[in-house]
């Protein structure tokens, strides 16, 4: 129904913007009614909507007919109303006014859950554009790979890639002309348990690393084994000699320990198409730019960037620090939580337009795993990512240094002192922000469980049980416990009668000194500790069953309680001018 047959335009209910295309069978967002329907068929529908009205009941002078919404007029058109001729006739008599105060906010609040933006954790849906969406999104089997549930009842691990693969149109001068496309902007995005903070952990595309072996799903269903090489460049982990995704989530797993659930990868139209949806992302420049080489130009100070400038920003390596792969990772996570900002600001969430393009771009962009290869799929996981408060989101980079085996370092390595701790603290759910003031006491009690005396490892008596994915677990521990640890009283006791999540050790209040002496030894975190009400019986052992988390003996379970000092890191909620 076109404006003009609702009173003034302003007036118009957002609801009512989704037009069913007849030659389509598609609802298309129209917020100019002048090219929408025609005058006349908006009046046949109206006419046929109100008609089937009049079937019920018999309007009179004292009591006007209401105006029939737009939405509804679309529905009876296509179930072909009754009495259309007599409805028209009538429907002169009918009194324009406002939609209510009320129906308007529940427009409002509809139009509001479509979101964009999935790679940072904004919602996303709209009922009447489930298909759409659900259309626009490509999959990949990545086989027996990630997490089959969308969510899970732990942690979070996302691995976000963003490829130079070349596809659409003006995208001639970047990535390689006949390449499948590398693992170019890599990133872990790990999402509390408590979904109270993120971590956003960048991989340099030129990390030297192995690549191990990985098993691809081929088009005709059968799989084949890409043969893993000792090693290469990071970004070389995904497109080369045939590898997918799943190839890089597990290139991922071996440098940080760290387990990805699902993927997430997007080529360079990603870039071009949602910074144009969103009208822009503001960036910041500590000097003016200008680069013949990306076409980048931009002033000192404060600007906005979209399409093929927000491509090129995200490309440049000749316009910041040292020129390296380094320097335009940290101008990328700058960018990204702007764009985080701008995703989460009113003035994207309350702007149906804004929202429709911003959903549409995301999900054309989107290659993913089965199992979040839907619309409906992506929209929980992002509304359960979108729980996390903008500033406590944290991007921080690999600690990586010159790789020693080149003469002239073009590549670099893991910088295991300072890299591990941080891994660490990702596989032990640890913030790099403080995110719970309210559960400080709590926190406290436990840890103190932690403190006190400890007693010697000839004393410690424990029953090991593996729980986790590492088969033999419990006996290499034992082994290492006896002959590296002296905890000669430690037993195999095979495997637990379930998995479990977190390593756990369960003892008595009269073991509370072998309990701190183990938990020492093992690098426990204090929320392991499970203190029994009865002391033990003689000879009675502490029973240690190793969870998920675990990851090999020797190697603690528990990350620093504090990021280290000497690591690179910025917080999304936090504007930073590239220098």
């Amino acid at each position: 129904m076109d404006a003009q047959s609702r009173g003034r335009a302003d007036d118009i209910d957002p609801a009512d913007q989704w037009v069913l295309n007849p030659h389509t069978g598609n609802y298309e967002l129209r917020l100019d009614r002048s090219t929408g329907e025609s005058p006349a068929a908006a009046r046949t529908a109206t006419a046929e909507d109100s008609g089937r009205r009049g079937d019920a009941r018999t309007d009179s002078a004292e009591s006007p007919r209401r105006e029939v919404p737009g939405q509804r007029s679309r529905r009876s058109s296509q179930n072909g109303g009754r009495g259309a001729e007599a409805s028209a006739a009538a429907g002169a008599g009918r009194r324009k006014r406002k939609a209510p105060k009320a129906r308007r906010k529940k427009a409002l609040m509809w139009t509001g859950g479509v979101t964009a933006f999935l790679v940072i954790g904004t919602s996303l849906g709209a009922y009447l554009l489930y298909e759409r969406f659900n259309g626009n999104i490509d999959t990949v089997d990545i086989g027996k790979l990630g997490n089959k549930n969308v969510l899970s009842d732990g942690p979070m691990n996302i691995l976000i890639i963003g490829t130079d693969k070349r596809t659409g149109k003006g995208n001639d001068g970047y990535g390689d002309k006949d390449s499948a496309g590398h693992a170019e902007t890599t990133i872990l995005l790990h999402v509390a348990e408590d979904r109270t903070n993120a971590t956003a952990l960048s991989i340099p595309r030129d990390l030297w690393t192995e690549i191990p072996d990985c098993e691809t799903k081929q088009p005709d269903g059968s799989t084949k084994v890409i043969p893993g090489v000792p090693g290469e460049r990071f970004n070389v982990s995904l497109g080369q000699e045939g590898r997918d995704p799943g190839c890089t989530m597990q290139t991922v797993e071996a440098i940080t320990g760290v387990k990805p659930d699902h993927f997430m990868m997007v080529d360079f139209n990603a870039v071009k198409e949602l910074t144009t949806a969103v009208d822009g992302v503001e960036v910041c420049m500590a000097k003016a730019i200008d680069d013949p080489k990306s076409h980048l130009k931009l002033r000192k100070g404060k600007s906005k960037v979209a399409g093929e400038q927000a491509l090129a920003l995200l490309r440049t390596r000749h316009s910041f620090g040292n020129e390296s792969d380094l320097d335009r990772i940290k101008v990328q996570q700058q960018f990204l939580g702007s764009m985080i900002r701008e995703m989460k600001s009113n003035d994207t969430l309350t702007n149906p337009t804004k929202l429709f393009k911003l959903a549409d771009a995301a999900t054309k962009s989107l290659t993913v795993d089965q199992g979040i290869g839907s619309a409906n799929k992506l929209m929980t996981l992002a509304q359960e990512i979108g729980k996390v408060d903008t500033k406590n989101i944290t991007f921080v980079t690999v600690p990586v240094k010159d790789n020693p085996a080149e003469p002239t370092p073009i590549t670099v390595v893991v910088d295991e002192p300072r890299a591990e701790p941080l891994f660490a603290m990702v596989r032990s759910d640890t913030s790099l922000t403080e995110v719970k003031q309210k559960e400080k006491a709590a926190k406290s009690a436990q840890a103190a469980l932690l403190k006190g005396p400890k007693a010697e490892p000839a004393d410690v008596r424990v029953d090991v049980l593996n729980g986790g994915e590492i088969p033999g677990a419990a006996g290499a521990t034992v082994t290492w416990l006896q002959n590296q640890q002296g905890v000669l009283k430690s037993t195999n006791k095979a495997n637990a009668p379930e998995k479990i999540k977190k390593t756990t050790l369960e003892y008595a209040p009269d073991q509370a000194d072998q309990a701190r002496a183990l938990a020492g030894m093992m690098g426990l975190p204090a929320t392991a500790m499970k203190p029994g009400t009865a002391d033990a019986e003689e000879l009675e052992a502490m029973v240690l069953t190793l969870g998920a988390d675990f990851k090999g003996a020797g190697i603690p379970i528990t990350g620093p309680a504090k990021a280290p000092e000497n690591i690179q890191r910025a917080s999304a909620d936090k504007a930073v001018c590239a220098q």
